[in-house]
C-alpha cells in the first residue's frame, strides 16, 4: 500500500510522568486535582473528545503506572478510544519516547499533550490534527503574544539583569500542545537529535533541528499550561464556568 493510500490514524501521547515541583510539594502535577478530577483525566478527555484521535498514550511514573491504569478505569471515559498506560523516563524526552515506541504500526500521525494543559478546547485538537493530515509535518497551536518581551543575559535569581534585545512582538508566539507530527518525522528527530541535561521540552524544536518546516495554527486561550498555583485557580474558574454553560 502507498503512502498516498495509507488511511490516517491519529494517536495522542500524554507525558505525565514528572513531578510538577513549581506547585508545590504533594503528588504529581498530572495527578492534582481540578474540580474535584485529576489533571490527566481532564487531558485524556480532551484529546478523546476529537474523533480523529482513536489511541491515547498516557506516559505514567515508572513506579506510579498501576496507580494511573487505575485513576483512569475509575473515571468515565470515551468507549471508542483505546487507552494505554506505559511507564516513563528520567527526562520527558525518554518519556515521550516511549510513549511512542508503544504506538501501533498503524499509526500514522501523533499528537504529544502536556498533561497540565487539561482544558483544551476539542476544536484546537482538530485543527492541529487537519493540519497534519493536510500535509504539513510538524504542527504547533500557538498565540500571539499580549505583553513586550525582552531578551536578557540571565543572573542570579531576583538580580537586575541587563537587557541584550527586544524582539518584534508582532513576529512571537506563544506554543501550546497538542503538538501534531507525522510519525515518521518525529521518530527520526528523536533518534536523530541528542537533546542533553534535562531533554527536550519542545518536541517541535527537535523536528526543526532537522530541518523541518513546523507551522503554527491557532492556539486557545483556554489551552494554558497549569504550572503555578495561580494557574489552578484559573483553571478552577475556567471548568466551573463551562459546568454552568453545559459545555463541559
Amino acid at each position: 500500500m502507498s503512502d498516498e493510500s495509507r488511511p490516517h490514524r491519529t494517536a495522542a501521547v500524554i507525558p505525565a510522568a514528572g513531578r510538577g515541583v513549581r506547585l508545590g510539594p504533594g503528588a504529581p502535577k498530572a495527578l492534582r486535582t481540578l474540580g474535584g478530577t485529576p489533571m490527566l483525566i481532564h487531558a485524556v478527555r480532551a484529546m478523546a473528545r476529537s474523533r480523529a484521535v482513536t489511541l491515547v498514550v498516557v506516559v505514567a511514573p515508572s513506579d506510579g503506572t498501576g496507580e494511573v491504569r487505575r485513576m483512569l478505569d475509575e473515571h468515565a471515559l470515551p468507549e471508542r478510544t483505546q487507552i494505554l498506560v506505559v511507564p516513563g523516563g528520567e527526562t520527558r524526552q525518554e518519556s515521550v519516547r516511549a510513549g511512542l515506541d508503544a504506538l501501533p504500526a498503524d499509526i500514522t500521525a501523533v499528537l504529544i499533550h502536556d498533561a497540565a494543559r487539561p482544558l483544551v478546547p476539542v476544536d484546537t485538537v482538530d485543527t492541529v490534527v487537519e493540519a497534519v493530515r493536510d500535509g504539513a509535518l510538524a504542527v504547533v497551536p500557538a498565540l500571539p503574544l499580549a505583553d513586550t518581551v525582552k531578551e536578557v543575559e540571565p543572573g542570579r535569581p531576583g538580580e537586575p539583569e541587563p537587557v541584550v534585545s527586544t524582539p518584534v512582538r508582532a513576529r512571537l508566539r506563544a506554543v501550546q500542545t497538542p503538538q501534531g507530527f507525522d510519525l515518521a518525522t518525529l521518530r527520526l528527530a528523536h533518534e536523530k537529535v541528542a537533546v542533553s541535561g534535562e531533554g527536550a521540552t519542545d518536541d517541535a524544536g527537535m523536528v526543526e533541528q532537522l530541518g523541518v518546516t513546523v507551522v503554527a495554527v491557532p492556539g486557545h486561550e483556554e489551552a494554558f499550561k497549569v504550572t503555578r498555583p495561580l494557574d489552578l485557580v484559573l483553571a478552577e474558574a475556567v471548568l466551573a464556568r463551562r459546568r454552568a454553560t453545559d459545555a463541559y
